[in-house]
């Protein structure tokens, strides 16, 4: 047993210092990127963030509105082949090359990514996703998917720590996934006592990844547009969101009337909802590890992604940053202990 004393943060723990700034306005700010990978040649330009591979959040609607607005959405696993070739086939490449095709380790999901990217060779992204991706099985699966999809994208993980980035990134990997238990319907941290405060897990790993060309993507923990400025001021090449898309009109999950009003179920992949849904109940090994809720319904996804885009164009002018490559060399963090005046909340 030992314990490290060195202090970690999450995004409530900081704010942004603001600094001179010669933008004029919001409109002057870029939030498009273009990245080039460590394995594959292909290039991709968007706005960086991501809907995550939920099946209440990672919906093919979803990736339709998203696409259209230059975002990205990570397909969830349990779409049957047949739903896959409705889709792909009458989808334009605004957001064929905007989505990835998601995947656990097991044989039946590498073969159905196999038949999907046969079908559909545009589309450049596969996002292999566990809880835990400490476990000697994910890193030989990720390097078994890089052989077989030598040119394509891939987005691994979770992990929260430098140097099992590196590891995932040498055994092929373009981007990790980085988050254990941030998320608004993750349990894990209450029922393993594991976790990691997603700030300093962001800093510390995109250091791990840009030392050997690689990129991160920080899942889960985003209450607030201003918690994804933390995110890419915090070196983040792309931020993950599962609770800030819930509840849309593109937004999977069952509409429910409750006194007049209307809510969405949302829930975490881990939790027995999923596990009933897709896996015919929890094991008698294991435990949840995830909630279900009620999310208020929201309407479409397009007026909740602008605003999000509103607040982070919003923090580039505080601090002087003219595009979104440049916010994390103008962010210095302030540590603090209140955030705003709730007085009215």
């Amino acid at each position: 047993m030992r314990i490290e004393n060195e202090l970690k943060l999450g995004f409530k723990d900081v704010m942004i210092r603001p600094k001179r700034s010669t933008l004029k306005s919001r409109s002057q700010v870029t939030l498009e990127r273009e990245f080039k990978f460590l394995h594959s040649d292909l290039i991709w330009k968007g706005i960086p963030i991501m809907a995550a591979n939920m099946d209440t959040v990672g919906t093919f609607e979803m990736a339709k509105a998203l696409g259209k607005l230059k975002l990205f959405t990570a397909i969830h696993k349990h779409y049957s082949l047949d739903e896959w070739r409705k889709f792909a086939s009458n989808s334009t490449d605004d957001v064929l090359n905007n989505i990835a095709v998601s995947t656990g380790t097991g044989k039946e999901d590498s073969e159905k990514v196999k038949q999907i990217l046969s079908e559909f060779p545009q589309i450049n992204f596969i996002c292999i996703d566990v809880a835990n991706g400490y476990s000697e099985h994910f890193v030989k699966f990720v390097a078994k998917m890089r052989k077989n999809h030598p040119n394509k994208i891939i987005i691994a993980g979770n992990v929260v720590t430098g140097e099992m980035v590196e590891e995932l990134l040498l055994s092929g990997a373009d981007i990790v996934k980085v988050g254990i238990g941030p998320g608004s319907v993750c349990t894990t941290r209450v029922k393993t006592g594991v976790g990691y405060p997603q700030l300093s897990a962001i800093i510390e790993c995109a250091d791990a990844a840009h030392g050997i060309g690689g990129h991160i993507v920080s899942d889960g923990g985003c209450k607030i547009p201003g918690d994804l400025s933390k995110a890419f001021g915090g070196s983040a090449d792309f931020v993950m969101l599962g609770g800030m898309l819930a509840g849309h009109t593109e937004s999977g999950g069952e509409l429910i009337e409750k006194n007049g009003e209307k809510f969405k179920a949302f829930y975490g992949m881990s939790s027995e909802t999923a596990m009933n849904k897709h896996a015919g109940g929890v094991a008698n090994y294991r435990a949840s590890e995830g909630k279900t809720v009620a999310v208020p319904f929201r309407g479409n996804v397009k007026n909740t992604i602008t605003d999000i885009l509103g607040g982070i164009r919003s923090t580039c002018t505080y601090v002087g940053a003219n595009k979104l490559k440049s916010l994390t060399k103008r962010t210095t963090f302030i540590r603090v202990q209140e955030q705003e005046n709730q007085i009215y909340s």
